[in-house]
Protein backbone atom coordinates (compact mmCIF):
# COMPACT_ATOMS: atom_id res chain seq x y z
CA UNK A 1 0.00 0.00 0.00
CA UNK A 2 1.17 3.61 -1.05
CA UNK A 3 1.99 6.17 2.16
CA UNK A 4 -0.14 9.05 1.87
CA UNK A 5 1.75 10.87 4.95
CA UNK A 6 3.26 14.01 3.73
CA UNK A 7 1.32 14.62 0.82
CA UNK A 8 -2.03 14.17 3.14
CA UNK A 9 -0.86 16.64 5.39
CA UNK A 10 0.21 19.20 2.87
CA UNK A 11 -3.32 18.80 1.30
CA UNK A 12 -5.05 19.01 4.37
CA UNK A 13 -3.76 22.15 5.18
CA UNK A 14 -5.06 23.65 2.30
CA UNK A 15 -8.07 26.06 3.52
CA UNK A 16 -8.94 28.20 1.10
CA UNK A 17 -11.59 27.94 -1.84
CA UNK A 18 -10.87 30.66 -4.75
CA UNK A 19 -13.80 29.64 -6.60
CA UNK A 20 -16.00 32.20 -8.22
CA UNK A 21 -19.64 30.05 -6.27
CA UNK A 22 -23.00 30.43 -7.96
CA UNK A 23 -24.54 28.82 -4.99
CA UNK A 24 -23.10 26.48 -2.13
CA UNK A 25 -19.47 26.96 0.11
CA UNK A 26 -17.57 30.27 0.24
CA UNK A 27 -13.92 30.57 1.19
CA UNK A 28 -13.25 29.80 4.47
CA UNK A 29 -16.60 27.38 4.81
CA UNK A 30 -14.38 24.23 4.88
CA UNK A 31 -11.16 22.89 4.33
CA UNK A 32 -10.94 21.59 1.38
CA UNK A 33 -7.85 21.98 -1.43
CA UNK A 34 -8.00 25.53 -2.85
CA UNK A 35 -9.44 25.69 -6.91
CA UNK A 36 -8.47 28.21 -9.80
CA UNK A 37 -10.54 30.92 -10.24
CA UNK A 38 -13.45 30.58 -12.76
CA UNK A 39 -15.04 27.70 -11.39
CA UNK A 40 -18.68 27.37 -10.88
CA UNK A 41 -20.34 25.82 -7.76
CA UNK A 42 -23.69 24.65 -7.25
CA UNK A 43 -25.02 23.34 -4.23
CA UNK A 44 -20.99 23.32 -2.75
CA UNK A 45 -20.05 20.87 -5.81
CA UNK A 46 -17.29 22.49 -8.25
CA UNK A 47 -19.66 21.48 -11.63
CA UNK A 48 -17.08 23.51 -14.06
CA UNK A 49 -13.26 24.82 -14.57
CA UNK A 50 -12.25 28.24 -15.46
CA UNK A 51 -13.55 28.88 -18.98
CA UNK A 52 -10.29 31.05 -20.11
CA UNK A 53 -8.86 28.22 -21.77
CA UNK A 54 -9.95 25.17 -24.36
CA UNK A 55 -9.50 22.85 -22.21
CA UNK A 56 -11.91 20.09 -20.37
CA UNK A 57 -11.70 17.28 -17.81
CA UNK A 58 -13.29 13.77 -19.29
CA UNK A 59 -14.63 12.06 -15.85
CA UNK A 60 -15.45 8.58 -15.41
CA UNK A 61 -17.85 6.76 -12.76
CA UNK A 62 -17.73 2.97 -12.56
CA UNK A 63 -19.38 0.85 -10.03
CA UNK A 64 -21.39 -2.62 -11.48
CA UNK A 65 -20.03 -2.76 -14.66
CA UNK A 66 -16.67 -2.14 -16.87
CA UNK A 67 -17.13 -3.25 -20.49
CA UNK A 68 -16.30 0.16 -21.91
CA UNK A 69 -12.70 0.51 -19.62
CA UNK A 70 -10.69 -0.81 -21.60
CA UNK A 71 -11.66 0.60 -25.18
CA UNK A 72 -12.06 3.97 -23.13
CA UNK A 73 -8.18 3.61 -22.03
CA UNK A 74 -6.82 3.03 -25.26
CA UNK A 75 -8.87 5.76 -27.18
CA UNK A 76 -7.30 8.12 -24.27
CA UNK A 77 -3.59 6.20 -24.73
CA UNK A 78 -4.22 7.08 -28.23
CA UNK A 79 -4.47 10.83 -27.69
CA UNK A 80 -2.10 10.70 -24.95
CA UNK A 81 -4.78 12.24 -23.18
CA UNK A 82 -5.41 11.79 -19.43
CA UNK A 83 -8.74 11.22 -17.49
CA UNK A 84 -10.64 11.26 -14.06
CA UNK A 85 -11.63 7.91 -12.90
CA UNK A 86 -13.95 7.40 -9.83
CA UNK A 87 -14.74 4.45 -8.76
CA UNK A 88 -16.82 2.73 -6.11
CA UNK A 89 -15.40 0.53 -3.10
CA UNK A 90 -17.70 -2.17 -4.67
CA UNK A 91 -15.83 -1.74 -8.15
CA UNK A 92 -12.65 -1.34 -6.44
CA UNK A 93 -12.60 -4.51 -4.80
CA UNK A 94 -13.91 -6.55 -7.96
CA UNK A 95 -11.22 -9.06 -9.10
CA UNK A 96 -12.11 -8.83 -12.24
CA UNK A 97 -11.84 -5.18 -12.60
CA UNK A 98 -8.50 -5.04 -10.50
CA UNK A 99 -6.34 -5.15 -13.91
CA UNK A 100 -8.37 -1.88 -15.64
CA UNK A 101 -7.61 -0.17 -12.01
CA UNK A 102 -3.79 -1.21 -11.68
CA UNK A 103 -3.79 0.48 -15.61
CA UNK A 104 -5.97 2.89 -14.47
CA UNK A 105 -2.70 4.39 -12.57
CA UNK A 106 -0.15 3.44 -14.28
CA UNK A 107 -1.27 5.05 -16.77
CA UNK A 108 -1.16 8.04 -14.95
CA UNK A 109 -5.01 9.01 -14.73
CA UNK A 110 -7.03 10.28 -11.94
CA UNK A 111 -8.37 7.77 -9.59
CA UNK A 112 -10.80 9.42 -7.00
CA UNK A 113 -13.57 8.12 -4.59
CA UNK A 114 -17.51 7.62 -5.64
CA UNK A 115 -18.97 6.03 -2.36
CA UNK A 116 -18.48 2.71 -0.77
CA UNK A 117 -21.63 1.05 -1.95
CA UNK A 118 -23.12 3.55 -4.80
CA UNK A 119 -25.74 5.02 -1.55
CA UNK A 120 -28.13 7.89 -2.45
CA UNK A 121 -27.52 10.62 -0.11
CA UNK A 122 -30.84 12.47 -0.92
CA UNK A 123 -34.29 12.31 -2.74
CA UNK A 124 -34.80 13.47 -6.27
CA UNK A 125 -37.62 15.60 -5.02
CA UNK A 126 -36.74 19.57 -5.37
CA UNK A 127 -36.30 19.88 -1.63
CA UNK A 128 -33.55 16.79 -1.69
CA UNK A 129 -34.55 15.35 1.47
CA UNK A 130 -31.01 14.10 2.98
CA UNK A 131 -31.25 10.00 3.25
CA UNK A 132 -27.90 9.90 5.28
CA UNK A 133 -26.61 10.84 8.44
CA UNK A 134 -22.84 12.36 8.88
CA UNK A 135 -21.69 8.87 10.59
CA UNK A 136 -23.24 6.79 7.43
CA UNK A 137 -21.60 9.24 5.04
CA UNK A 138 -18.29 9.50 6.89
CA UNK A 139 -17.78 5.51 7.48
CA UNK A 140 -18.61 5.08 3.40
CA UNK A 141 -16.77 7.59 2.18
CA UNK A 142 -13.29 6.30 4.36
CA UNK A 143 -14.37 2.59 3.42
CA UNK A 144 -14.23 3.81 -0.11
CA UNK A 145 -10.82 5.95 0.37
CA UNK A 146 -9.22 2.86 2.45
CA UNK A 147 -9.84 0.75 -1.42
CA UNK A 148 -8.83 3.55 -3.36
CA UNK A 149 -5.28 3.68 -1.25
CA UNK A 150 -4.73 -0.11 -2.38
CA UNK A 151 -4.37 1.80 -5.46
CA UNK A 152 -3.79 5.34 -5.84
CA UNK A 153 0.13 6.94 -5.68
CA UNK A 154 -1.48 9.74 -3.83
CA UNK A 155 -4.73 10.90 -1.71
CA UNK A 156 -7.46 11.46 -3.72
CA UNK A 157 -8.58 15.00 -2.80
CA UNK A 158 -11.74 15.23 -4.82
CA UNK A 159 -14.96 13.10 -4.55
CA UNK A 160 -18.00 12.94 -7.35
CA UNK A 161 -20.85 11.40 -5.43
CA UNK A 162 -23.09 8.76 -6.17
CA UNK A 163 -26.08 9.38 -8.64
CA UNK A 164 -24.45 12.68 -9.24
CA UNK A 165 -26.57 14.12 -6.77
CA UNK A 166 -26.47 15.60 -3.32
CA UNK A 167 -26.76 18.64 -1.52
CA UNK A 168 -25.06 21.58 -0.17
CA UNK A 169 -24.74 19.66 3.41
CA UNK A 170 -22.70 16.15 1.69
CA UNK A 171 -20.45 19.24 -0.16
CA UNK A 172 -19.80 20.61 3.78
CA UNK A 173 -18.99 17.26 4.92
CA UNK A 174 -16.64 16.46 2.29
CA UNK A 175 -15.16 19.70 2.68
CA UNK A 176 -14.94 18.82 6.03
CA UNK A 177 -12.64 15.49 4.63
CA UNK A 178 -10.00 17.73 3.41
CA UNK A 179 -11.55 17.46 -0.13
CA UNK A 180 -13.96 19.03 -2.19
CA UNK A 181 -16.95 17.59 -4.05
CA UNK A 182 -16.97 17.64 -7.83
CA UNK A 183 -20.25 17.03 -10.16
CA UNK A 184 -20.59 17.01 -13.94
CA UNK A 185 -21.04 19.96 -16.19
CA UNK A 186 -24.87 20.03 -17.40
CA UNK A 187 -25.79 20.80 -21.16
CA UNK A 188 -25.04 17.70 -22.67
CA UNK A 189 -26.64 14.20 -22.79
CA UNK A 190 -23.36 12.33 -21.82
CA UNK A 191 -24.59 11.52 -18.24
CA UNK A 192 -27.48 9.15 -20.12
CA UNK A 193 -25.21 6.73 -21.70
CA UNK A 194 -26.24 4.43 -19.20
CA UNK A 195 -29.61 4.53 -20.05
CA UNK A 196 -30.75 0.78 -21.36
CA UNK A 197 -32.66 0.18 -24.48
CA UNK A 198 -36.41 -0.17 -23.14
CA UNK A 199 -36.56 2.40 -20.94
CA UNK A 200 -38.77 5.22 -20.61
CA UNK A 201 -35.51 7.57 -20.05
CA UNK A 202 -33.09 5.65 -22.89
CA UNK A 203 -30.92 8.05 -25.13
CA UNK A 204 -29.41 6.92 -27.82
CA UNK A 205 -25.49 7.12 -28.19
CA UNK A 206 -25.96 9.19 -31.52
CA UNK A 207 -27.89 11.88 -29.20
CA UNK A 208 -25.53 12.04 -26.94
CA UNK A 209 -22.49 12.68 -29.66
CA UNK A 210 -24.26 15.49 -31.20
CA UNK A 211 -25.60 16.96 -28.44
CA UNK A 212 -21.84 17.27 -27.34
CA UNK A 213 -20.92 19.02 -30.49
CA UNK A 214 -24.03 21.24 -30.07
CA UNK A 215 -22.93 22.68 -26.88
CA UNK A 216 -19.51 23.42 -27.88
CA UNK A 217 -21.06 24.70 -31.22
CA UNK A 218 -23.87 27.09 -28.57
CA UNK A 219 -22.09 27.61 -25.55
CA UNK A 220 -20.07 30.99 -25.75
CA UNK A 221 -17.21 29.48 -23.87
CA UNK A 222 -17.15 25.76 -25.61
CA UNK A 223 -16.62 23.29 -23.60
CA UNK A 224 -13.59 25.03 -21.68
CA UNK A 225 -13.58 23.97 -18.52
CA UNK A 226 -15.99 21.12 -18.73
CA UNK A 227 -16.44 18.14 -16.67
CA UNK A 228 -17.84 15.98 -19.38
CA UNK A 229 -19.19 12.90 -17.82
CA UNK A 230 -19.51 9.39 -18.95
CA UNK A 231 -19.55 5.85 -17.58
CA UNK A 232 -17.34 3.12 -17.76
CA UNK A 233 -19.49 0.51 -17.87
CA UNK A 234 -23.86 -0.03 -18.47
CA UNK A 235 -26.03 -2.52 -17.76
CA UNK A 236 -25.75 -5.82 -20.62
CA UNK A 237 -29.91 -4.04 -21.19
CA UNK A 238 -27.77 -1.02 -22.90
CA UNK A 239 -26.70 -2.48 -26.12
CA UNK A 240 -25.76 0.76 -28.30
CA UNK A 241 -22.86 1.26 -26.30
CA UNK A 242 -21.31 4.95 -26.05
CA UNK A 243 -17.93 3.63 -25.43
CA UNK A 244 -18.15 2.92 -29.14
CA UNK A 245 -17.93 5.98 -30.10
CA UNK A 246 -15.54 7.43 -27.34
CA UNK A 247 -12.62 7.15 -29.84
CA UNK A 248 -14.41 9.61 -32.52
CA UNK A 249 -15.64 11.99 -29.85
CA UNK A 250 -11.97 12.77 -29.09
CA UNK A 251 -11.17 13.35 -32.33
CA UNK A 252 -13.64 15.83 -32.73
CA UNK A 253 -12.49 17.66 -29.94
CA UNK A 254 -8.94 17.46 -30.62
CA UNK A 255 -9.63 18.38 -34.14
CA UNK A 256 -11.21 21.69 -32.15
CA UNK A 257 -8.23 22.57 -30.45
CA UNK A 258 -9.16 20.87 -27.23
CA UNK A 259 -6.61 19.36 -24.60
CA UNK A 260 -7.73 16.79 -21.98
CA UNK A 261 -6.99 17.29 -18.24
CA UNK A 262 -7.07 15.21 -14.89
CA UNK A 263 -9.66 16.80 -13.02
CA UNK A 264 -6.75 17.81 -10.36
CA UNK A 265 -5.28 19.85 -13.21
CA UNK A 266 -8.23 21.62 -14.81
CA UNK A 267 -9.02 22.61 -11.20
CA UNK A 268 -5.58 23.66 -9.74
CA UNK A 269 -4.90 27.32 -8.71
CA UNK A 270 -2.91 29.32 -11.15
CA UNK A 271 -4.38 26.69 -14.14
CA UNK A 272 -7.03 29.17 -15.38
CA UNK A 273 -4.66 30.26 -18.42
CA UNK A 274 -3.90 26.39 -18.62
CA UNK A 275 -0.67 26.49 -17.45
Amino acid sequence: MTTWTGRKARLLSIVACACLATTGLAPGDGDGPAVADGCAIAHGGITRGPTSAKRLALVFTGHEFAEGCETILDELARHRARGSFFLTGDFLANPRFEPLVKRIVAEGHYLGPHSDKHLLYCDWGPDRKRLVSRETFDADLSANLAKVARFAPEPPVYFLPPYEHYDAEIARWTSARGMRLVNFTTGTRSNADYTEDDARNFVPSREIFESILRRERDDPHGLNGFLLLLHVGTSPKRTDKFSARFGELLDRLADRGYAFARVDELLAPGEAAGR
